[in-house]
């Protein structure tokens, strides 16, 4: 498999990069393989900040390397009835796909690496400046190993991917829970346009508008009952942190909305009893330009 101008045909000068099934360049295998030991000293790459670090330390826990997987998706075309308000399916397998790809990118990277899951992950989603049509999605985080005697692994044998700050990571760690997965569901979705005389009956009155509402609630139920599935399918006892994203779908109509919906789904960990944090506020006077003073739980 070629990346880059691969196939018969093309200009034999273009540079062809040899890829994973996942789609990783092969060379980015080796340079995690080489950060992981083989042939020298192991070296750790990470965007965790140094409080990060030291309480991945406190629950003996060791970053392993900064992880990614990228990907550009041309999203096809898809025409709605104007007057009804319906799914955009096309669109909205898109998105899946795309966010798919990238996810999984970062997890051959993290397998690469050895690791048991991947903290801090950082799910972007913008239009691709490359071209119209078209999207880019990337998926970034930190490679951690667990300790010693302690698998969190999916059952799937995957590494855990979880959007939680280390911060919110290590108090669900020390209640006895562990992260499975970062669960996504999305939609986009046609909200049907009002008539004419529907129009001129609502100027100048206070109404609901209705179609619109009835839209909202169906985009989201559909993300919600999509996010949900992802956590059931590998027994999750519940998602934290979940994030609900509502804006006009990009290039398109204002009646054309994207509904997201993204959390981390968590279970307990293994041959450990459920435990209590308790935590002492702590006052953060911030030195930045906007100043004030923020309470940690």
């Amino acid at each position: 498999m070629k990346f880059f101008g691969g196939g018969g045909g093309g200009n034999t000068g273009d540079t062809q990069y040899e890829v994973t099934k996942e789609g990783v360049p092969v060379d980015a295998i080796k340079r995690l393989k080489r950060m992981a030991g083989e042939g020298g000293k192991p070296l750790f790459t990470s965007d965790l900040s140094i409080s990060e670090f030291a309480l991945l330390g406190q629950m003996k826990m060791a970053p392993l390397g900064l992880v990614m997987g990228s990907c550009i998706y041309h999203v096809g075309y898809q025409i709605p009835g104007f007057f009804q308000s319906q799914e955009m399916q096309y669109l909205s397998q898109a998105l899946y796909e795309a966010r798919e790809k990238s996810m999984t990118r970062m997890e051959a990277e993290a397998v690469a690496l050895n690791a048991d899951g991947i903290v801090g992950v950082r799910l972007d989603i913008k239009n691709s400046i490359f071209l119209e049509n078209s999207i880019e999605v990337t998926a970034i985080g930190t490679a951690v190993k667990a300790p010693a005697g302690e698998d969190h692994r999916r059952p799937d044998n995957a590494p855990f991917t979880s959007d939680l700050s280390v911060q919110d990571f290590y108090l669900l760690y020390k209640m006895g829970y562990i992260p499975q997965e970062l669960v996504v569901g999305n939609c986009v979705y046609h909200i049907r346009h009002q008539g004419f005389m529907q129009q001129l009956g609502n100027v100048g009155v206070n109404v609901e508008l209705d179609n619109f509402t009835q839209g909202l609630y169906e985009a989201r139920e559909l993300a919600m009952t999509r996010m949900q599935a992802e956590a059931e399918r590998h027994g999750a006892e519940g998602i934290v942190g979940v994030n609900i994203v509502e804006k006009s779908f990009s290039g398109w109509n204002p009646n054309v909305i994207e509904f997201l919906a993204v959390g981390t789904s968590v279970i307990k960990r293994k041959n450990v009893t459920e435990t209590t944090v308790t935590t002492e506020p702590t006052l953060t006077l911030s030195l930045d330009e906007t100043g004030g003073a923020t309470v940690n739980m």
